[in-house]
């Protein structure tokens, strides 16, 4: 059977992150995808002009219906707003028990724009985080979510023995926002850390990497990679999609989610 996996995100009108980008990576790498959508954006490559919740009951239904109907094996979760949609999302999954999940903690848009208010980002630590399997906070993410600075390896060390510590196999505290002409991603599991470099790629066409890299984890994972091979792979994934950027926008530009596969004449 075709791999299935769910994303639970924002739209972005730009193509480039939210469930577009999702849709895009899970069909590159060959697995079906399914939306619960959260809200919807008005956004650019330069700006978010507007952030539209859905109610909280309607990103419940999808998520129920379309599970009861096709199934799943693998849930990502990105964008979710605010503090009625994060608990409805929990009310949900709470239904599939055995669902592996890949929590992207979306905070800010690439431009610096929040996509989740105060109160909701303590209800994804206390309510939602500590049931996932899988995390990917980049820097900022990650200090919303520990309370302490994390602007050092030896800080993103710390803080994901503290993400482990809660009870989440895989933590991936993405490095990106260091400075150095390497970037190095921590993984964690098993109380041991796990450095994965690669060099810096100095292009402003980034939008969208998050969402990509969570997507691309959750398709590897659901192709039968194991947790921690499903990160490899979708780091490295990721880098080939910025690598080959198609230079779309006035701001930071999307990825090229396609880039391994065939062109269509």
């Amino acid at each position: 059977m075709l791999p299935r996996v769910l994303t639970i995100a924002g739209s972005d009108s730009s193509g480039g992150a939210g469930i577009q980008a999702d849709l895009k990576t899970f069909t590159a790498l060959g697995v079906y995808g399914m939306t619960a959508l959260t809200a919807v954006t008005v956004q650019t490559t330069s700006s978010v002009y507007g952030v539209y919740p859905l109610p909280s009951s309607v990103v419940y239904d999808q998520i129920c219906r379309v599970i009861d109907d096709i199934g799943v094996d693998i849930i990502k979760i990105g964008m979710l707003a605010n503090a009625d949609i994060i608990e409805a999302v929990v009310e949900a999954v709470a239904h599939y028990p055995g669902v592996p999940l890949v929590l992207d903690p979306v905070m800010h848009a690439k431009g610096g724009a929040s996509l989740l208010d105060e109160e909701a980002q303590t209800v994804l630590r206390e309510q939602l985080a500590v049931r996932v399997q899988v995390l990917t906070p980049n820097l900022p993410e990650a200090e919303a979510l520990v309370g302490f600075p994390v602007r050092s390896t030896a800080e993103m060390e710390a803080c994901a023995q503290v993400l482990g510590d809660l009870g989440i196999s895989h933590v991936v505290v993405k490095g990106g926002h260091l400075d150095g002409p390497v970037v190095r991603d921590l993984l964690w599991q098993e109380g041991r850390g796990e450095w994965i470099s690669h060099a810096r790629l100095e292009t402003m066409h980034t939008h969208g990497t998050g969402c990509t890299l969570s997507s691309a984890i959750a398709a590897f994972w659901a192709r039968g990679e194991t947790p921690a091979e499903a990160i490899r792979l979708g780091i490295r994934y990721v880098y080939g999609a910025i690598e080959h950027a198609p230079g779309l926008g006035r701001g930071h530009g999307p990825l090229h989610h396609t880039w391994g596969q065939p062109r269509w004449m």
